[in-house]
Protein backbone atom coordinates (compact mmCIF):
# COMPACT_ATOMS: atom_id res chain seq x y z
CA UNK A 1 0.00 0.00 0.00
CA UNK A 2 1.34 3.30 -0.64
CA UNK A 3 1.93 5.56 1.73
CA UNK A 4 0.63 8.81 0.06
CA UNK A 5 -2.44 9.46 -1.90
CA UNK A 6 -2.10 11.15 -5.67
CA UNK A 7 -3.34 13.89 -4.40
CA UNK A 8 -0.60 14.55 -1.74
CA UNK A 9 2.00 13.65 -4.12
CA UNK A 10 0.33 16.28 -6.53
CA UNK A 11 0.57 18.73 -3.74
CA UNK A 12 4.35 17.76 -2.88
CA UNK A 13 5.42 18.57 -6.89
CA UNK A 14 3.28 21.59 -7.11
CA UNK A 15 4.16 23.50 -3.81
CA UNK A 16 6.85 21.76 -2.99
CA UNK A 17 6.25 20.68 0.81
CA UNK A 18 3.63 18.59 2.46
CA UNK A 19 2.65 18.43 6.03
CA UNK A 20 1.36 17.20 8.81
CA UNK A 21 2.33 13.74 8.64
CA UNK A 22 2.51 10.73 11.31
CA UNK A 23 5.36 9.30 12.36
CA UNK A 24 6.45 8.47 15.96
CA UNK A 25 3.99 6.52 18.51
CA UNK A 26 4.10 8.22 22.26
CA UNK A 27 6.80 5.79 23.20
CA UNK A 28 8.96 6.01 20.03
CA UNK A 29 8.84 9.67 20.54
CA UNK A 30 10.18 9.54 24.40
CA UNK A 31 12.87 6.97 23.44
CA UNK A 32 14.36 10.33 20.69
CA UNK A 33 13.44 12.77 23.40
CA UNK A 34 15.91 10.20 26.05
CA UNK A 35 18.33 9.87 23.22
CA UNK A 36 19.23 13.61 23.05
CA UNK A 37 19.30 13.83 26.33
CA UNK A 38 21.83 11.30 27.18
CA UNK A 39 23.83 12.83 23.94
CA UNK A 40 23.54 16.45 25.77
CA UNK A 41 24.68 14.93 29.04
CA UNK A 42 27.59 13.35 27.01
CA UNK A 43 28.50 16.87 25.54
CA UNK A 44 27.99 18.49 28.91
CA UNK A 45 25.72 21.40 27.07
CA UNK A 46 22.75 22.10 24.98
CA UNK A 47 23.61 20.66 21.43
CA UNK A 48 23.57 24.27 20.13
CA UNK A 49 25.90 25.40 22.67
CA UNK A 50 28.58 22.73 21.53
CA UNK A 51 30.48 22.82 18.56
CA UNK A 52 28.69 22.87 15.49
CA UNK A 53 29.64 19.56 14.08
CA UNK A 54 27.59 18.01 16.96
CA UNK A 55 24.45 19.65 15.96
CA UNK A 56 24.87 17.48 12.65
CA UNK A 57 24.81 13.73 11.38
CA UNK A 58 23.48 11.71 14.51
CA UNK A 59 22.49 9.24 12.54
CA UNK A 60 26.05 8.51 12.73
CA UNK A 61 26.64 8.37 16.40
CA UNK A 62 23.81 7.24 17.96
CA UNK A 63 21.51 3.96 17.44
CA UNK A 64 17.78 5.71 18.54
CA UNK A 65 18.71 8.37 15.48
CA UNK A 66 19.41 5.63 12.87
CA UNK A 67 16.48 3.98 14.07
CA UNK A 68 14.88 7.23 13.30
CA UNK A 69 16.47 7.37 10.18
CA UNK A 70 15.05 3.93 9.20
CA UNK A 71 11.41 4.59 10.68
CA UNK A 72 9.27 2.49 8.35
CA UNK A 73 6.22 5.46 8.26
CA UNK A 74 9.13 8.12 7.30
CA UNK A 75 10.96 6.19 4.52
CA UNK A 76 7.00 4.66 3.48
CA UNK A 77 6.96 7.85 2.48
CA UNK A 78 10.05 8.39 0.69
CA UNK A 79 9.79 5.84 -1.12
CA UNK A 80 6.67 7.26 -2.57
CA UNK A 81 8.33 10.58 -3.72
CA UNK A 82 11.79 8.81 -5.39
CA UNK A 83 11.79 5.00 -5.54
CA UNK A 84 12.99 2.09 -2.80
CA UNK A 85 16.15 2.56 -3.10
CA UNK A 86 16.94 5.47 -0.06
CA UNK A 87 20.25 6.86 1.51
CA UNK A 88 20.44 9.23 4.28
CA UNK A 89 22.98 11.93 3.74
CA UNK A 90 22.90 14.39 6.34
CA UNK A 91 20.50 15.22 9.20
CA UNK A 92 20.31 18.39 11.59
CA UNK A 93 19.26 19.10 15.18
CA UNK A 94 16.97 21.95 14.97
CA UNK A 95 16.79 23.44 18.55
CA UNK A 96 15.36 26.38 19.78
CA UNK A 97 15.26 27.27 23.29
CA UNK A 98 12.41 28.98 24.87
CA UNK A 99 11.90 32.69 24.17
CA UNK A 100 15.25 31.89 21.92
CA UNK A 101 15.66 34.99 19.46
CA UNK A 102 17.38 31.49 16.78
CA UNK A 103 15.77 32.30 13.23
CA UNK A 104 16.25 31.18 10.12
CA UNK A 105 15.99 33.54 7.26
CA UNK A 106 14.70 32.89 3.92
CA UNK A 107 16.88 30.31 2.18
CA UNK A 108 16.31 27.20 -0.10
CA UNK A 109 18.73 23.75 1.20
CA UNK A 110 19.90 23.04 -2.11
CA UNK A 111 21.96 26.56 -2.10
CA UNK A 112 24.48 24.99 -0.45
CA UNK A 113 23.94 21.71 -1.03
CA UNK A 114 25.57 20.61 -4.79
CA UNK A 115 23.37 17.63 -5.10
CA UNK A 116 21.69 16.90 -8.58
CA UNK A 117 19.34 16.24 -9.68
CA UNK A 118 17.58 17.87 -7.25
CA UNK A 119 13.91 16.60 -7.42
CA UNK A 120 15.52 13.50 -6.00
CA UNK A 121 16.30 14.90 -2.88
CA UNK A 122 13.67 15.42 0.06
CA UNK A 123 13.85 16.74 3.03
CA UNK A 124 11.62 14.89 6.76
CA UNK A 125 11.56 17.59 9.48
CA UNK A 126 10.14 15.73 12.39
CA UNK A 127 8.96 17.75 15.30
CA UNK A 128 10.08 16.20 19.07
CA UNK A 129 8.39 18.83 20.43
CA UNK A 130 5.79 20.67 19.49
CA UNK A 131 6.48 22.95 17.15
CA UNK A 132 3.57 25.86 16.75
CA UNK A 133 3.57 28.93 15.02
CA UNK A 134 4.64 30.72 18.40
CA UNK A 135 7.70 28.61 18.70
CA UNK A 136 9.43 29.47 15.29
CA UNK A 137 7.74 25.97 12.95
CA UNK A 138 8.95 26.22 9.42
CA UNK A 139 7.16 28.46 7.19
CA UNK A 140 7.43 27.70 3.29
CA UNK A 141 6.56 29.82 0.09
CA UNK A 142 5.25 27.65 -2.65
CA UNK A 143 7.03 27.05 -6.22
CA UNK A 144 3.58 26.66 -7.37
CA UNK A 145 4.90 24.20 -9.96
CA UNK A 146 8.11 26.15 -11.35
CA UNK A 147 11.05 25.31 -8.63
CA UNK A 148 14.30 27.30 -9.38
CA UNK A 149 17.43 28.16 -7.50
CA UNK A 150 17.36 31.93 -5.68
CA UNK A 151 19.95 33.86 -5.36
CA UNK A 152 21.40 33.73 -1.69
CA UNK A 153 24.29 35.51 0.44
CA UNK A 154 26.13 33.85 3.55
CA UNK A 155 25.47 36.85 5.28
CA UNK A 156 27.04 35.45 8.47
CA UNK A 157 23.30 36.42 10.30
CA UNK A 158 23.32 36.93 13.92
CA UNK A 159 21.14 34.18 15.58
CA UNK A 160 20.81 32.35 12.85
CA UNK A 161 20.71 28.24 13.09
CA UNK A 162 22.18 28.26 9.73
CA UNK A 163 25.81 27.67 9.57
CA UNK A 164 26.53 30.66 7.11
CA UNK A 165 23.71 32.44 8.09
CA UNK A 166 22.44 32.73 4.72
CA UNK A 167 19.18 35.21 3.44
CA UNK A 168 17.49 34.56 0.00
CA UNK A 169 18.41 37.69 -1.83
CA UNK A 170 15.49 38.09 -3.88
CA UNK A 171 11.51 39.25 -3.09
CA UNK A 172 9.60 36.19 -1.79
CA UNK A 173 5.53 36.37 -2.30
CA UNK A 174 4.30 36.44 1.04
CA UNK A 175 0.95 35.45 -0.76
CA UNK A 176 2.34 32.09 -0.99
CA UNK A 177 3.42 31.61 2.40
CA UNK A 178 1.91 28.50 4.88
CA UNK A 179 3.04 27.79 8.50
CA UNK A 180 3.99 24.30 8.63
CA UNK A 181 2.77 23.70 12.26
CA UNK A 182 3.45 20.60 13.67
CA UNK A 183 2.22 18.62 16.78
CA UNK A 184 5.41 16.40 18.13
CA UNK A 185 5.67 13.17 16.53
CA UNK A 186 4.55 14.60 13.23
CA UNK A 187 7.02 15.31 10.40
CA UNK A 188 6.99 17.61 6.92
CA UNK A 189 8.50 17.04 4.03
CA UNK A 190 10.07 19.89 1.94
CA UNK A 191 12.20 20.21 -1.66
CA UNK A 192 15.74 21.43 -1.95
CA UNK A 193 14.35 23.89 -4.18
CA UNK A 194 11.41 25.10 -1.57
CA UNK A 195 12.17 28.31 -0.32
CA UNK A 196 11.15 28.21 3.76
CA UNK A 197 12.36 30.10 6.73
CA UNK A 198 11.66 29.96 10.72
CA UNK A 199 11.11 33.14 12.95
CA UNK A 200 12.29 33.05 16.84
CA UNK A 201 10.65 31.18 19.50
CA UNK A 202 7.61 33.04 21.33
CA UNK A 203 7.25 29.84 23.72
CA UNK A 204 7.60 29.10 26.99
CA UNK A 205 8.67 25.34 25.73
CA UNK A 206 12.05 24.10 24.05
CA UNK A 207 11.34 23.58 20.38
CA UNK A 208 13.27 20.35 19.12
CA UNK A 209 13.34 19.14 15.63
CA UNK A 210 15.43 17.43 13.56
CA UNK A 211 15.77 17.27 9.76
CA UNK A 212 16.34 14.33 7.68
CA UNK A 213 18.07 14.68 4.37
CA UNK A 214 17.50 11.60 1.77
CA UNK A 215 18.53 10.91 -1.20
CA UNK A 216 17.83 8.03 -4.64
CA UNK A 217 21.42 6.32 -5.14
CA UNK A 218 21.60 8.08 -8.17
CA UNK A 219 22.01 11.72 -7.21
CA UNK A 220 25.54 13.22 -7.64
CA UNK A 221 27.28 15.68 -5.91
CA UNK A 222 28.27 18.82 -8.05
CA UNK A 223 31.04 20.07 -6.06
CA UNK A 224 34.03 17.16 -6.67
CA UNK A 225 33.92 16.13 -3.32
CA UNK A 226 33.64 12.39 -2.52
CA UNK A 227 30.58 12.09 0.49
CA UNK A 228 29.18 9.33 2.50
CA UNK A 229 26.02 8.26 3.56
CA UNK A 230 23.84 5.43 5.04
CA UNK A 231 22.11 3.54 3.17
CA UNK A 232 18.44 2.50 4.70
CA UNK A 233 16.49 1.15 2.14
CA UNK A 234 16.86 -1.02 -0.74
CA UNK A 235 20.11 -1.54 -2.63
CA UNK A 236 22.72 1.68 -3.76
CA UNK A 237 23.78 0.45 -7.20
CA UNK A 238 25.31 3.67 -8.46
CA UNK A 239 28.27 4.11 -5.67
CA UNK A 240 28.48 7.99 -5.81
CA UNK A 241 28.73 7.94 -1.98
CA UNK A 242 31.17 6.17 0.55
CA UNK A 243 28.41 4.17 2.67
CA UNK A 244 29.17 4.16 6.47
CA UNK A 245 27.40 1.03 8.85
CA UNK A 246 25.02 2.03 11.29
CA UNK A 247 26.69 2.25 14.96
CA UNK A 248 26.24 -0.51 17.08
CA UNK A 249 27.03 0.89 20.34
CA UNK A 250 25.84 4.75 21.48
CA UNK A 251 29.26 6.94 20.39
CA UNK A 252 31.54 3.95 20.58
CA UNK A 253 34.86 4.89 19.19
CA UNK A 254 33.53 3.31 15.50
CA UNK A 255 30.69 5.61 15.93
CA UNK A 256 32.78 8.49 16.66
CA UNK A 257 35.06 7.57 13.98
CA UNK A 258 32.29 7.40 11.43
CA UNK A 259 30.40 10.68 12.58
CA UNK A 260 33.84 12.37 12.17
CA UNK A 261 34.42 10.54 8.54
CA UNK A 262 30.55 12.55 8.15
CA UNK A 263 30.97 15.24 9.19
CA UNK A 264 34.69 16.40 7.91
CA UNK A 265 32.93 15.45 4.63
CA UNK A 266 29.84 17.67 4.84
CA UNK A 267 32.38 20.44 6.13
CA UNK A 268 34.28 20.50 2.78
CA UNK A 269 31.19 20.32 0.42
CA UNK A 270 29.76 22.86 2.64
CA UNK A 271 32.69 25.29 2.10
CA UNK A 272 32.99 24.40 -1.73
CA UNK A 273 29.64 24.91 -2.24
CA UNK A 274 29.02 28.32 -1.06
CA UNK A 275 31.79 29.41 -3.40
CA UNK A 276 30.22 27.45 -6.40
CA UNK A 277 26.66 29.56 -4.99
CA UNK A 278 28.45 33.08 -5.24
CA UNK A 279 30.46 32.38 -8.11
CA UNK A 280 27.06 31.25 -10.05
CA UNK A 281 25.01 34.02 -8.87
CA UNK A 282 27.50 36.93 -8.89
CA UNK A 283 26.75 40.11 -11.10
CA UNK A 284 29.54 41.54 -12.93
CA UNK A 285 29.75 45.14 -11.44
CA UNK A 286 29.31 48.20 -14.54
CA UNK A 287 32.87 49.23 -16.32
CA UNK A 288 33.94 52.34 -15.37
Amino acid sequence: MKALSEAQKDSYRRDGFLFPLPALSAAELADCRAGLARFEAWLGSPVADADVAWRSQPYAHSPCFTDLARHPRILDVIEDLIGPDILIWTSTFFIKEPRSPTFAAWHQDGAYFGLEPEDQLVTVWVALSDASHEAGCIEAASRQGNPRMMSHLPKGLANSINRAGQEIVEPIDESRVVPMALRAGEFSLHNTLTPHRSQANNADYRRIGIGLNYIAPQVRNAGGVRMTAMLVRGADRCGHYDLIDPPRAERDAAALAAHERVSAAYRENYRVQVRRHSERFERPTAAA
